[in-house]
């Protein structure tokens, strides 16, 4: 759906996009993180076609968006990290100005308006005045304008920025049903458990370079050369803990009760093998089960290492 190659900005003798390369997939939601600065903004702003690279390319859905941005802006829906809303107007006559705007017809934009209300639970708000919601509301009506053309990629700048904890559940809410609908999905924020949680794929991006993308999982791995399980037995620890030992792709064992949590190397493969070794000699195993990775853990290791590279 996205591919970047090569992507540079510069302001001056200031490089702020460092030839990126990126690739999203069709129905993806994609976290883009990175420390303050880093170029997240500058370039998502050249992929929403409003702001010009200094060279390289951006295809969203087969087209170029430097050389055919109106057809391009047809397929992306962008929503800022800091945007301005019109005090003066009621919800829906907001949407409805962007429906027109798009050239939608009057009956078909105020269907839509609905829909979009009802998806991001703004149908109780439809007659109120913009400047009368919530910091949340603004963000979820933001969200809902940016839908308003039905685009297949939407990129997110920092969308639960500010927002207290019950507003950006509602947000990530949405974001899954935005995907469940086939939406792609290029996301930034500072928040990173939920970019861990709702992501199928991240970016790291730091000093304008794209230090490292894929799974969280794939990342951690990666970076650490391991994968950790943790395994939780009926009896037998002791045995289970020795046979575990003995396996070539085991790097450690730590026990917690009647869990262990096991450092290892290697494929899904190698893991298919050591659950098959346990339950052969008869260990009980109740429950085995990949770890979810720590992404401030390797994000503070990736962005401080100015030796990193693609």
């Amino acid at each position: 759906m996205l591919v970047v190659r090569d992507l540079v900005k510069k302001y001056g003798d200031f490089l702020a996009v460092d030839h990126l390369n990126m690739e999203v997939e069709r129905g993806q939601i994609f976290g883009f993180i990175g420390p303050n600065g880093a170029g997240k903004t500058t370039t998502m702003k050249i992929i929403a076609t409003l702001l010009a690279p200094t060279s390289g390319r951006v295809v969203v859905d087969g087209i170029d968006v430097f050389k055919e941005p109106m057809k391009a802006r047809e397929k992306i829906g962008y929503m800022p990290d800091f945007f301005g809303v019109y005090d003066n107007l009621k919800v829906m006559e907001y949407l409805d100005f962007y429906g027109s705007a798009y050239g939608i017809e009057y009956r078909e934009r105020r269907k839509i308006a609905e829909d979009l209300l009802e998806l991001v639970d703004l149908s109780d708000k439809k007659d109120a005045y913009v400047d009368t919601l919530s910091r949340g509301m603004k963000q979820r009506l933001c969200l809902a304008r940016c839908l308003i053309h039905n685009p297949e990629l939407l990129i997110l700048d920092e969308p639960a920025s500010g927002m207290d904890p019950r507003a950006r559940a509602e947000i990530k809410a949405i974001l899954k049903e935005l995907k469940r609908m086939g939406k792609t999905i290029l996301i930034s924020s500072h928040i990173l458990p939920e970019v861990a949680e709702i992501c199928d794929s991240v970016g790291i991006i730091d000093r304008g370079k794209l230090v490292v993308q894929g799974s969280v999982e794939q990342i951690i791995q990666r970076m650490t050369g391991r994968t950790v399980v943790r395994i939780r037995v009926l009896r037998d620890m002791d045995r289970a803990i020795s046979l575990l030992k003995e396996q070539p792709m085991v790097t450690g064992v730590v026990q917690e009760d009647q869990e262990l949590e096991v450092a290892c190397k290697g494929s899904d493969e190698d893991l298919w093998q050591l659950l098959r070794a346990l339950v052969s000699s008869d260990v009980p195993v109740v429950s085995f089960r990949k770890m979810e990775g720590n992404l401030e853990q390797i994000f503070m290791e990736v962005t401080s290492d100015e030796e990193m590279a693609l």
